[in-house]
C-alpha cells in the first residue's frame, strides 16, 4: 500500500492525464448502460500501451476498476475479470499501441476468460455445459465488442488530442 501511495505521488504529467483517463473510462461503469458495454478491455489496451512503467500499467487501471466496483459490487466471476484485465494489460503492453486488431483479440479474450469463469462456477464441468455456456453468452459479445472499439477510439483519440495541446512526451 505505501507502494501504491508513493507511485500515486510521483506520477509525472503525462501519467496523471494517463490516470484520469483511466479512471475516468473506468466510472462510466456506473452509468447506466447496454449490457457488456463497458471499458474494461479499451481500459486494459489502453493502460498497457500508453504507460510506460510497467506497474502503473496494471496498478492504476486495476485502482479504478475497484473503485468502481465498490459501487458496483463484487461478483463470484471478479477474479475473472480482473484476470483477463490483467492478460489483456499484457498485451497491449507487448504491442505499445492499440489497433482495431488488438480491440478485437481483447474482445475475445475477454470473452473467453470471463465465460471459462462463468463455466467454471455455475455449470456442470462437461462438454455440454461448456458448449451451453458459451452458446448463451454469444448475444453478449456483440455490445462488448462495441464497447470496447467504442472506448478504444475515446480513449486513444481522445489522448492523443490532450497530449498534443498539453505537449505530453
Amino acid at each position: 500500500m505505501i507502494e501504491i501511495a508513493r507511485y500515486m505521488f510521483t506520477l509525472s504529467k503525462k501519467e496523471k492525464v494517463l490516470f484520469s483517463f483511466v479512471l475516468i473510462a473506468a466510472l462510466t461503469r456506473l452509468v447506466p448502460h447496454p449490457p457488456n458495454f463497458a471499458p474494461i478491455t479499451a481500459i486494459s489496451l489502453f493502460a498497457g500501451a500508453y504507460f510506460t512503467r510497467k506497474q502503473l500499467a496494471f496498478i492504476v487501471p486495476l485502482l479504478a476498476m475497484l473503485i468502481s466496483d465498490l459501487f458496483l459490487g463484487f461478483y463470484t466471476i471478479s477474479i475473472f475479470v480482473y484476470l483477463s484485465f490483467a492478460v489483456i494489460t499484457w498485451l497491449g503492453q507487448q504491442k505499445n499501441r492499440v489497433t482495431p486488431k488488438l480491440v478485437l483479440l481483447g474482445s475475445v479474450l475477454f470473452f473467453l476468460i470471463s465465460n471459462l469463469g462463468v463455466w467454471l462456477l455455475y455449470y456442470p464441468k462437461t462438454i455440454e455445459g461448456l458448449v451451453t455456456c458459451f452458446t448463451l453468452a454469444i448475444p453478449f459479445f456483440a455490445t462488448s465488442l462495441l464497447g470496447d472499439i467504442f472506448y478504444s477510439v475515446i480513449l486513444v483519440f481522445g489522448f492523443s488530442a490532450i497530449s498534443r495541446r498539453l505537449q505530453l512526451s
